[in-house]
């Protein structure tokens, strides 16, 4: 399932930056999470995407991830991490009945974050890269189970 998911999730990625439209908001939306992380996929310099299950990691899970979006455009992302809750211009929003898929990259196009959520499911895959114009860039795919709270707004 995970494998499935995280192919949905990166075929969505690379399909959605080669359209000239990267927002579409097609709901209007207010959702809480709780998260608890049930593993970490590192690549860098020591590992070369590594699993991790959280039993073996020291960080904890997500106490209150929020998701909330306003049709046309607005979709703001809190509780993930500081550079998507700060951010103010996600590079690409999507919303829709089925998932939430969001993504961010500095000023300097180095770092970038993304995630995708189901809706139904509560899975949730966040990714962090670094160094992307280096040829060691680092990436942090973090895989989650949520529990869902959500109303209509």
């Amino acid at each position: 399932m995970i494998r499935y998911f995280l192919s949905i999730f990166i075929s969505l990625l690379f399909f959605n930056q080669t359209l000239a439209k990267d927002v579409s908001i097609n709901e209007n939306i207010y959702l809480k999470f709780v998260c608890n992380l049930d593993k970490k996929i590192i690549k860098n310099s020591e590992y070369n995407y590594q699993t991790f299950l959280a039993k073996d990691l020291d960080e904890k899970g997500l106490d209150k991830f929020e998701i909330q979006s306003k049709q046309p455009e607005t979709l703001q992302i809190k509780g993930l991490s500081m550079f998507l809750s700060k951010s103010a211009k996600l590079n690409v929003k999507i919303v829709n009945k089925d998932v939430v898929l969001f993504k961010s990259i500095d000023q300097e196009n180095n770092y970038s974050e993304s995630g995708i959520i189901t809706r139904k499911t509560g899975e949730l895959i966040h990714e962090i890269t670094r160094n992307l114009k280096s040829e060691n860039a680092e990436k942090y795919i973090s895989i989650y189970s949520c529990i869902k709270h959500d109303q209509k707004v």
